[in-house]
């Protein structure tokens, strides 16, 4: 119960995948047999001209494709970046700065008013709504 649980998703994955595998050879044998019938041949599995190396190179080609995408998201995601992007690492220095920036606003500010108005209450009131913003 706690292995199929906790590797849920590898074995969800692995049915898929085994379904559409076993989906491309069947449709592609249909396709094999097809063909041969159209050139007065018979359809075998094994042999010089079987399905089987049909199936290896379809198979084999699909993969080579997904494999390919794969790793050029991978390897170069982990390396180049993508200014913007949610994985690039520019991202949280540019929100630091960011909020400091308004913080030192803010600061700005609660000094202004205080000296406009004079008003400790006002100020106390602004540095109470800073510290909640900082907190959240």
């Amino acid at each position: 119960m706690k292995l199929s649980r906790d590797y849920a998703l590898g074995w969800v994955l692995l049915g898929l995948f085994l379904i559409f595998w076993i989906g491309q050879t069947l449709v592609g044998w249909q396709e094999f047999m097809a063909e041969q019938a159209a050139h007065g041949e018979g359809a075998a599995v094994f042999g010089d001209g079987g399905y089987v190396w049909n199936w290896a190179r379809t198979t084999l080609e699909n993969w080579q494709s997904e494999m390919l995408q794969l790793f050029a998201m991978v390897a170069l995601t982990s390396v180049l970046i993508f200014r913007g992007s949610p994985e690039s690492k520019d991202g949280d220095d540019e929100m630091k700065e960011t909020l400091a920036r308004l913080e030192r606003r803010l600061d700005e500010l609660t000094t202004r008013t205080t000296v406009a108005n004079g008003s400790a209450v006002h100020e106390e009131r602004i540095r109470h709504l800073s510290s909640r913003m900082a907190g959240d």
